[in-house]
């Protein structure tokens, strides 16, 4: 208590010892002992009710022992299992948390995880079912549940991770790992397809490309057979040699995209030798090939090389057919995807009419003979404000160019396009892949550009002789390829239609066994608003048992999502349904037999010496548990804390000395009235 606090309880008992003196001995001449004990109540009740009204605050001071943690993390995947760890993996856990000396100088902490991390109640919770591996979630939870303290972390797994981050360097190098490798660390002979990256789609009739990572622990050199095969018919083969000094190695196979729809294809690594572990050797993968057979008609009321060279660029992609046609032999206009429409003038105006309907895609090519008034009236993008001056237009690359992926293939170097002279000025959102300039000045204005309203796209190039980039780029790279996959670009970012739906569903058209299944799904109202209110289902059907599933979607931010974990491998349909429209979406995915816990022949004993160097700790296996804890008793660096704890209460938070009060002043009352002192 301060000092002035000190002065007023003293004053308090002055004023309830005046008080009580005055009431029951001034100028009084009974001092019976009845009294005496009254005026005792009276200053005993006066002086609590003071003390109350000064509220003095009391310390209480206490002492708490803060032990230093010891989280204990346990793998539950299915690779423990697998690697027949799991006994061993429950029988450390049960040797440490049963040790009473460990428990005596650690707070011990238990975890279990797999692709999450969750508290251990007790031994029972482990079933070792886990589909994914996540080692880096635990350094992430540890570090977070015990931030800025200092202590050791007992994690026993058979170190082989499936998803996230590289965890030798997610822990804190600061605090000391002490790994626990369970599992049979004895070295097998053992091929393994690791990793196959491709492509989720691919264009049918072309070729796409798969990258695969092979591995290989053994300690004698052996030649093993790859293949890549689609049902009976292998469309790739190759023989890979590994030895002591080549564990690893990566192919690239080009595939043909000769089906449309998802397709499935196998690999397989094999060799004359016997391995333990044979799932490994096989791996599935899918991609879906893409139609994208498309017409197109390229319409000039001139002869001009241009048409040719244009004709011959994009009919290099064998999926589309291109027509020439004068503007008077316009017959269907609906039966084209994209229309080219070269240098125009009033002759195109039944062709501009007929497109208002039926919003085909565009292609504006301009030149000298273009009527640019007339252009002007057909379309909205841009302002032309040209004179009859011809004038060469030279290109540059523009890289900030985001509509598709496209590369510079030596735009600046190519031949000038002609056109007239004048100023051209954009009406609406265009995107820039090629700027002008006249000799060395910029124009600021496009060569190339594109326009993407509504669902309508559309394309502008600002100038006649694109026939001379084509030769331009054949005689640099001894090859059209470049220039023609360039136009091939510009046609399919002009046949692809997206136009606005109401109902948007994303998911993958296949999945692995195991992997986190989930479809998210957008409904959009009439203004194309994202509905907040809509009432999304989905029924999702097993195409060989024909059993059906339904679902609600779950509102998120901006979407509705639902998750399908569960599901067994197999091909499925589904139906995603907006209740108050009626507005749906139906397609197909396909779960495949893929587990990546059962890929592990051994314990990845070296990752987890590699962690335990990282946090200047130290591997142990199974039977060296009690090495473990001798060293974890006898860590100096670990010592409890004790931890001085002030607890300051105020007098009138005491509800007992309000009831005191209250007794004092009742007995007094009842005293006096028993006694006729009233």
């Amino acid at each position: 208590m301060t000092n002035s606090t000190i002065v007023l309880v003293l004053l308090s008992v002055i004023i309830a010892g005046c008080l009580s003196y005055f009431q029951y001995f001034y100028k009084v001449n009974n001092k019976s002992k009845i009294i005496k004990f009254v005026a005792v109540l009276r200053f005993l009740s006066i002086f609590f009710l003071l003390l109350l009204l000064i509220n003095p605050i009391v310390s209480r001071n206490t002492f708490e022992t803060i032990k230093t943690p010891l989280p204990i993390v346990i793998d539950n995947s299915s690779s423990m299992t697998d690697l027949k760890a799991n006994v061993d993996a429950k029988e450390v856990y049960e040797k440490l948390i049963a040790n009473s000396d460990l428990a005596a100088k650690y707070e011990i902490q238990s975890y279990k995880f797999d692709s999450d991390f969750q508290p251990l109640e007790s031994e029972k919770d482990l079933n070792f079912k886990g589909n994914q591996t996540n080692i880096d979630q635990v350094a992430l939870n540890i570090k977070s549940i015990n931030k800025n303290l200092k202590f050791p972390t007992i994690l026993v797994s058979d170190g082989n991770q499936t998803s996230g981050s590289d965890y030798v360097f997610s822990f804190d190098a600061n605090n000391k790992i002490y790994p626990v490798v369970v599992g049979d660390t004895t070295t097998y002979l053992d091929l393994k397809i690791n990793q196959i990256n491709v492509n989720k789609y691919a264009f049918h009739k072309n070729k796409f490309p798969v990258e695969i990572f092979l591995n290989y622990a053994g300690n004698k050199t052996i030649t093993a057979n790859f293949s890549i095969a689609q049902g009976n018919n292998v469309l790739f083969k190759q023989a890979v040699t590994f030895s002591t000094s080549t564990k690893s190695q990566v192919l690239t196979a080009l595939l043909p995209a000769d089906k449309t729809g998802l397709q499935v294809f196998n690999a397989q690594l094999s060799s004359s030798q016997s391995e333990k572990n044979t799932y490994n050797n096989s791996k599935k993968f899918a991609v879906e090939i893409i139609d994208q057979k498309s017409e197109i008609a390229i319409i000039s009321a001139i002869n001009h090389p241009d048409l040719g060279a244009l004709k011959r660029a994009i009919e290099t992609n064998a999926q589309r057919k291109v027509t020439l046609l004068k503007p008077n032999q316009i017959n269907l206009l609906n039966n084209y995807n994209v229309l080219i429409l070269y240098q125009p003038t009033t002759a195109f105006k039944q062709v501009f009419e007929s497109n208002k309907n039926l919003k085909i895609n565009t292609f504006i090519i301009t030149g000298n003979t273009t009527d640019f008034t007339f252009l002007n009236q057909q379309q909205n993008d841009l302002n032309f404000k040209m004179s009859s001056q011809k004038e060469d237009y030279l290109a540059n690359f523009e890289n900030n160019f985001n509509s598709f992926a496209t590369e510079n293939i030596g735009f600046e170097n190519f031949p000038p396009l002609e056109n007239l002279y004048g100023t051209i000025t954009a009406n609406n959102a265009i995107s820039v892949l090629l700027s002008s300039r006249i000799r060395a000045v910029a124009t600021n204005q496009p060569l190339l550009a594109f326009s993407d309203n509504l669902g309508k796209r559309n394309a502008y190039l600002l100038g006649e002789n694109i026939w001379k980039w084509r030769a331009q780029s054949f005689i640099d790279k001894k090859s059209f390829e470049e220039f023609d996959v360039f136009i091939d670009k510009t046609i399919q970012f002009l046949a692809s239609n997206d136009s606005k739906k109401s109902l948007i569903v994303n998911h993958e058209r296949f999945y692995n066994s195991g992997d986190a299944l989930e479809i998210t799904a957008q409904y959009f109202n009439k203004n194309y608003e994202f509905d907040e209110k809509a009432r999304l289902t989905i029924a999702v059907t097993n195409n060989k048992t024909k059993q059906t599933k339904r679902y609600d979607l779950l509102k998120t931010t901006n979407s509705f999502k639902v998750n399908l974990d569960g599901l067994l491998p197999g091909n499925y349909s589904f139906i995603v349904k907006e209740l108050n429209s009626n507005a749906s979406y139906s397609s197909t995915f396909e779960i495949l037999d893929f587990d990546i816990e059962k890929q592990f022949v051994n314990p990845d004993l070296s990752k987890m010496k590699q962690l335990a160097l990282q946090t200047k700790g130290t591997t142990f296996v199974p039977n060296q548990v009690d090495v473990l804890i001798k060293s974890l008793l006898d860590n100096p660096d670990y010592k409890s804390i004790q931890k001085s704890i002030v607890t300051k209460t105020p007098f009138i938070d005491w509800i007992w000395l309000l009831i005191l009060i209250a007794i004092l002043l009742a007995a007094e009352w009842f005293i006096r009235k028993y006694n006729g002192l009233l």
